[in-house]
């Protein structure tokens, strides 16, 4: 008897000790082992931790990535579903439709740059229902505020551009209409060019020259995130100012940028997924938005320019760099 006990007591630290960690799947349109990457990899699992949960010893994380070929993005998102991962984090919008479509019941937690709303992604962003929820940052919707901006720096141009990646319709369009709109409000003429790899991105600012652009938005895209450098040295080289969403363009020499901080929305990404995995539902976890845009002006590409920011800038500006 005294041995039968002793036996039944070690039975569940055994299977304990035996319980598999709960397995995440992290699904993005983007090229792993570069910036940003791996600046929202570390801003996801810095989330995860704050929630209990570290890396390689209570949790595991797969990563699927599909290197800027949005279409590889469905197979991806099914890969997940077949491994039945616990929960999937979806960074960026791309991936949260190919993780949607995989899925209804495996827990998603995205970040996104469009009203997940309005893209019927959750029923309303206090009460999401389903199994969606995340963060919104709306930088399609900063694009009007971006132009607006740009026309305050170089008042005399005209003509101004947009810059879009066509393979992603989902924040392209909609950014193209709501800048659009906004060109028409301020008397401006707007050159959609879209680019889709590094060759066309060369081939799109030999465009802007050849319609004499006074500027340039680009849109929010994930293939525009890890090419802040390419394009700020490229809008200096053919002297167009040029504003993107993230800080990372203006300290890679860009003029300007205004939006959202991405490193918070994976760190929010990641503390989401924690709590999932505590047994919350995404239904009851409210979509999460910004509080403060960030603007960043860069007083060296300014002057690489010839133009000059106007005193209210450096009232406005959250940070400018000399």
């Amino acid at each position: 008897m005294t041995l039968f006990g002793a036996a039944a007591a070690s039975w569940p630290l055994a299977a304990t000790a035996q319980q598999p960690i709960p397995l995440v799947g992290f699904l993005s349109g983007a090229s792993p082992g570069a910036y940003p990457a791996t600046a929202y990899l570390a801003a996801f699992r810095q989330g995860l931790k704050e929630t209990g949960f570290v890396e390689g010893q209570n949790v595991a994380v797969e990563y699927h990535w599909a290197e800027e070929h949005y279409d590889r993005l469905p197979a991806l998102a099914s890969g997940l579903v077949r491994r039945q991962v616990a929960v999937i984090a979806a960074g960026g919008t791309p991936a949260l439709l190919a993780a949607k479509a995989a899925t209804t019941t495996i827990p998603i937690i995205f970040s996104t740059t469009v009203d997940p709303v309005e893209a019927g992604f959750v029923a309303s962003l206090n009460r999401p229902g389903g199994n969606l929820t995340g963060w919104t940052i709306t930088n399609v919707e900063l694009g009007p505020k971006q132009l607006e901006l740009l026309h305050e720096l170089v008042p005399t141009a005209s003509s101004i551009a947009l810059l879009v990646n066509a393979a992603n319709p989902v924040l392209a369009e909609p950014t193209t209409k709501n800048v659009q709109a906004a060109a028409r409000t301020l008397g401006l003429q707007l050159h959609v060019v879209d680019a889709r790899t590094d060759q066309e991105i060369d081939a799109a600012f030999a465009t802007l020259v050849q319609l004499h652009a006074g500027g340039l938005v680009i849109g929010p895209d994930n293939f525009f995130n890890s090419r802040s450098e390419q394009l700020a040295a490229l809008a200096l080289r053919h002297q167009i100012p040029a504003i993107y969403q993230y800080r990372e363009f203006a300290a890679a020499g860009g003029v300007m940028s205004y939006g959202g901080n991405l490193a918070d929305a994976y760190r929010l990404v990641g503390v989401y997924t924690g709590r999932v995995l505590k047994g919350e539902k995404p239904a009851d976890l409210p979509v999460q938005q910004p509080t403060k845009f960030q603007l960043v002006i860069n007083l060296r590409a300014a002057k690489a320019l010839g133009i000059t920011f106007p005193p209210s800038f450096h009232l406005r500006a959250d940070d400018v760099i000399e």
